[in-house]
């Protein structure tokens, strides 16, 4: 009787010292955190110029052609504003032949997307037309906040 005594006593207290276990895992579970938004201090402006040749568009017409140049010469200089923000991608490759370079050749590529970059100006130069865009991170910031906030820990409270 003593033994199964001794056995329901460990039984028990285990039992309940796990349960005590439990209760601070949760009371330590519930809690408050307040969050607070940092902006930075300054903010960069990036410019970037894209070209494009008008005679060598496709189109029947002169205005085909000037209207190809200009989405064409838009399309580089957001190119030129990628390359800026995210960098770009090289990849190249050397093979030696009888201890000649037999062939060498690279690729560059660049990945991102470009969002509230501005118009500057469009126009010709020469047999070319250009485009230019200025990219400020402020109106980036603000669009990136509108859509994704950023926050960091302010305050957690432990009920």
């Amino acid at each position: 009787m003593a033994k199964h005594l001794l056995s329901f006593a460990l039984l028990a207290s285990t039992l309940l010292l796990s349960g005590c276990s439990a209760y601070n895992n949760l009371a330590y579970d519930q809690k408050h955190v307040e969050w607070e938004t940092q902006t930075p201090d300054e903010f960069p402006v990036l410019n970037a110029v894209g070209y494009a040749p008008i005679e060598t568009q496709q189109g029947e017409n002169a205005q085909l052609k000037d209207l190809n140049a200009m989405r064409a010469s838009k399309l580089a200089a957001y190119r030129e504003l990628a390359e800026q923000v995210y960098g770009q991608r090289i990849a190249g490759g050397s093979s030696v032949e009888d201890w000649a370079l037999n062939q060498d050749s690279f690729q560059a590529s660049v990945d991102g997307v470009i969002r509230g970059a501005e118009v500057v100006k469009t126009y010709t130069v020469g047999d070319y037309y250009a485009t230019e865009l200025r990219l400020d991170f402020e109106k980036v910031h603000r669009l990136y906040q509108s859509t994704n906030r950023q926050q960091k820990v302010k305050r957690v409270v432990y009920y």
